[in-house]
């Protein structure tokens, strides 16, 4: 695999089970580039090491005093300078492509993951842990994976050259075969007590950054209540702590690196000493000495790389744990473990190939059921209960949430069933194409108009129909305006739209948006608060839009506009997490004051003062106000 074949056609089904089986499946998957690294890292180390060789053959050729022997021990180490540089050139490309090409495919698994949960990767692990995960730790996995082969190559070549010395000369060799081995097990009793410094380090860190997220995501509610100085005391005393954690971990390192260099350095002056008393007694040429010297000097070289191979797993190990624990969730959590999941598997599998899913939508958890066909609007109190139902309503359960953010009185509860089946039991592809939701807060791609409504649809909706039930004439005005200003080219569908629609008013975004989701035509369209950025005429022209575009298609809206909640064909008031009231809007806007409160924004006690004062229905948002907002309309349009 070479970088400019990047992205993977398809990076594969990673094993999952621990963060070691993530790292030997890279491994697996890497096996060419591997060997290939490890080839050009045994080029530049041998070379490396051989360089003794010809300075203890120069060496011995000065005390013969032969030229021709100097001469060729010369042109022998212009011959492995060569090949050390073009060793180590070699290595550094292929490894730095092992690494590049394992964090791409992290990264890709990683993004096909989020593809996958969608909206419920959140509630199942925190966005931050999300962003460290396809970042720090995609880095320090690939740092393993790099260093690997340069470990591999430095362990054959230091086995090759104790070997070679011990049948070179064995006096001296066998005390260098036994002490390198020694060398680089001596650091294995700190690893352990480094690796926990090292995950406290990473603990802490961890803490301090979710608490820095929450303090700025909450930091104007912080200072409306003067909380900013009690949240930073928190913070300081989080980033102290892991100052304090990043000290005592830097110190075991240290530690490491300190035993790494002072042991070789005895070891070699213990070489030099025995090998001096050898030389001494005519036991060993003068050649010899320097060439058995030189090549426990060489061999520092390569001990380096057991060090790092070390660091690298010790920080590897639990990034790849949080990558397997991050690419092991599922859409649904069903009980009875891997048989249960295993079970689970085949019967998506087994609709993915069924019929389209129609019917009812019902949600289990709050006794919702929205008719096939019809035109449901929903009333909820809470608008983060409006979206945990939106949620479910597109077949992500509650039992999903692990991190406490769903809704606690829902916990467990299954997901939402179309014509009796579950969303969470059905592909994603499948579940995906029936049941369609739009967050009270859409996203809008940089694009043309064009670009942004050619999406996946059934072909039944026009753009230019979903742009008239959303009420985007005057959208399209504005971008001819702004197109033909810039190009010439008054054609809006040809207008660029930058980035989250930034060029554009709320309600245009919103009305956009909403343009996007109808011209899909799902089975099933979940809108919550589709209007609430739009002013009262187009909100009703819009209602009125999506109710005839819609029709013989099931629609459910979320919302406390009466416009809308006007024309639905019912209404479910949802109160507490439950389906309180069914019925008209009309209906319950007499008959169920806590409906009352919630649509009208009045105290039940306040409207019903009102109401016992004049005898009369609320007017603005009741019986009497929507007929006002009726008449109004008709006589501006």
């Amino acid at each position: 695999m070479h970088i400019r074949d990047l992205p993977y056609p398809d990076p594969g089904r990673p094993d999952v089970r621990s963060g070691p089986r993530l790292l030997l499946w890279l491994g697996r998957n890497q096996l060419g580039g591997q060997c290939k690294a490890a080839l050009w890292g045994l080029v530049h180390m041998a070379a490396l090491v051989s360089f003794p060789l010809a300075i203890g053959f120069g060496v011995q050729a000065v005390v013969d005093r032969s030229g021709a022997r100097l001469a060729m021990a010369g042109a022998l180490m212009g011959g492995l300078t060569v090949l050390t540089a073009l060793g180590d050139v070699m290595l550094h490309r292929a490894a730095v492509t092992n690494w590049i090409t394992a964090a791409a495919r992290l990264q890709q698994l990683l993004a096909r993951k989020a593809v996958e949960l969608g909206s419920a990767l959140t509630r199942k692990v925190a966005a931050g842990e999300v962003v460290a995960v396809s970042t720090g730790d995609v880095e320090k996995i690939g740092w393993f994976v790099e260093a690997l082969s340069r470990f591999t190559a430095a362990a054959i070549t230091t086995v090759a050259l104790c070997v070679a010395l011990v049948l070179y000369q064995p006096a001296l060799g066998v005390v260098v075969a036994v002490g390198v081995p020694a060398l680089a097990l001596a650091v294995l009793p700190l690893l352990p007590r480094a690796t926990r410094r090292a995950d406290e380090q990473r603990e802490k860190a961890g803490r301090a950054t979710e608490l820095a997220s929450d303090t700025v995501a909450g930091l104007r509610v912080l200072r409306g209540i003067g909380g900013e100085e009690l949240f930073l005391r928190r913070y300081r005393k989080a980033s102290q702590e892991v100052r304090s954690a990043a000290v005592r971990s830097a110190r075991m390192w240290a530690l490491i690196a300190a035993v790494q260099v002072a042991l070789p350095g005895l070891l070699l002056i213990g070489v030099v000493w025995y090998g001096a008393a050898l030389a001494r007694d005519g036991r060993i040429e003068v050649g010899e000495l320097v060439t058995v010297y030189s090549a426990v000097t060489f061999l520092l070289f390569p001990l380096r790389h057991f060090e790092e191979i070390a660091m690298a797993y010790s920080f590897s190990r639990p990034s790849a744990r949080r990558a397997a624990r991050v690419l092991a969730l599922r859409r649904s959590a069903p009980e009875g473990g891997a048989a249960a999941a295993g079970h689970g598997n085949e019967r998506r599998a087994e609709r993915a190939d069924a019929a389209p899913l129609g019917g009812n939508l019902y949600d289990p958890a709050s006794g919702l059921l929205a008719p096939s066909g019809l035109l449901t609007a929903v009333v909820c109190g809470d608008p983060d209960a409006a979206g945990r139902l939106a949620d479910r309503l597109g077949g992500h359960s509650a039992q999903e949430s692990t991190n406490g953010t769903d809704d606690p009185d829902r916990a467990g509860a299954p997901s939402a069933l179309l014509g009796g089946v579950a969303l969470d039991e059905v592909a994603l592809s499948t579940a995906r194409a029936a049941v369609l939701v739009q967050d009270k807060d859409p996203v809008l791609l940089s694009g043309t108009l064009a670009e942004l409504l050619d999406v996946p649809r059934s072909g039944e909706v026009s753009a230019q129909k979903a742009l008239e039930a959303a009420q985007c004439g005057d959208v399209l005005d504005a971008l001819a305006q702004a197109s033909a200003a810039e190009s010439g080219d008054a054609d809006p569908m040809r207008t660029r739209i930058t980035e989250r629609g930034r060029s554009l008013s709320g309600g245009q975004r919103q009305r956009l948006a909403l343009a996007r989701s109808l011209v899909t035509d799902p089975e099933v369209l979940v809108l919550d608060e589709p209007t609430s950025a739009v002013d009262s005429h187009t909100e009703a022209r819009i209602a009125e839009g999506v109710r005839r575009l819609r029709a013989g298609r099931t629609t459910v809206v979320l919302t406390s506009s009466p416009l809308l909640l006007d024309r639905a064909d019912r209404v479910v008031f949802v109160h507490k997490g439950v389906a309180a009231a069914v019925g008209t809007h009309r209906e319950l806007l007499a008959t169920d004051p806590a409906y009352r409160a919630v649509v009208t924004r009045e105290p039940d006690g306040e409207a019903a003062a009102r109401r016992a004062g004049r005898g009369t229905a609320p007017t603005g948002h009741g019986l009497e106000g929507i007929g006002r907002i009726e008449e109004h309309i008709e006589e501006s349009a």
